[in-house]
């Protein structure tokens, strides 16, 4: 089989696994035991089917693209939980024979556990490892409240696992492709910058202006501005813009020549410490110089607090 048609195939699956799931909403549960010890688990399920399977018998999908989970949103969907049991099933794929594996809901899953349910609603699906990635990734995007480097993982791993192109990925999340490869740019940015995106403490509006800088030096310094300033969007555009045109392309070609792999480590570590630019220079006799820039009186003054001066 081609690669093309085995792409074309392995959507066809994942949307032939999903169509059925209006059918099986009505579909009668049956008897289980609750968070206050009614009746019996049901211990034997069908795959396709819709069912209430035990809670310890549900694993986490290793490949499951969320991982920020709100201990307090869990504890107040627990308390609910405990009154109304769970509305929306999860889903799992049957792994063995005693055996589930989430495919999406863990949040539904660990909120159950904490309500001290016994089982739960689940539909019981069967699918390859290729085909449960791809399920996860595309009900988690469609259906979760993921954060925007999350997204942006989940789109990547899209391409690679699933050897999609950005197009294929577009269609299938029926998003224009700019919008996904405006995604797929966030994981270029340095990790102390993505991880404020994760934690809701920069939008995705802040972090495609921060993308927009050549250097991770100057993204590191609009990152940090933008914290200890409490900068807009708009404020942080204006703040790259004056940067782009303060700092054009003032190097001549020499100074751009790439050192060796392991001065060039450590040049990356020492910027990365200080937050700021570093330009390592080093001669074949081993003798050398470091550069760091700064870019405010308060800036050289963060610098020096670092270096213990």
């Amino acid at each position: 089989m081609s690669q093309v048609n085995k792409k074309q195939a392995l959507g066809k699956g994942i949307r032939a696994l999903l169509s059925n799931m209006e059918d099986e909403i009505n579909a009668p549960k049956p008897a289980s035991q609750d968070a206050h010890g009614n009746n019996q688990p049901q211990q034997t399920v069908n795959a396709n089917t819709i069912a209430r399977v035990p809670v310890d018998m549900i694993e986490v999908n290793p490949k499951q693209p969320r991982h920020d989970f709100d201990q307090t949103a869990l504890r107040e969907l627990s308390e609910s939980i405990k009154l109304h049991d769970i509305i929306q099933p999860v889903t799992v794929v049957k792994t063995s024979q005693n055996k589930y594996q989430l495919i999406s809901g863990e949040r539904r899953w660990r909120a159950s556990k904490l309500a001290g349910l016994i089982d739960i609603p689940a539909y019981i699906r069967t699918a390859d490892g290729q085909e449960m990635l791809e399920m996860a990734l595309l009900e988690n995007l469609q259906r979760e409240n993921l954060n925007a480097i999350e997204i942006a993982m989940s789109y990547r791993r899209l391409m690679d696992e699933c050897d999609l192109t950005q197009e294929q990925v577009s269609e299938r999340m029926k998003k224009e492709r700019s919008t996904v490869a405006n995604y797929l740019r966030l994981l270029k940015l340095p990790p102390d910058v993505q991880k404020s995106v994760r934690d809701g403490e920069l939008s995705m509006g802040h972090a495609r202006a921060i993308i927009s800088l050549e250097h991770v030096d100057q993204q590191l310094y609009v990152f940090r501005e933008t914290i200890q300033r409490g900068l807009s969007v708009r404020q942080v555009e204006q703040l790259v813009k004056d940067m782009a045109t303060e700092k054009g392309p003032k190097e001549p070609v020499k100074a751009l020549a790439k050192l060796p792999p392991p001065y060039k480590r450590i040049e990356d570590n020492i910027a990365s410490h200080l937050s700021t630019r570093v330009k390592l220079d080093r001669k074949k006799n081993g003798k050398g110089s470091i550069m760091i820039e700064f870019y405010s009186d308060e800036d050289l003054e963060r610098i020096m607090d670092k270096m213990s001066l």
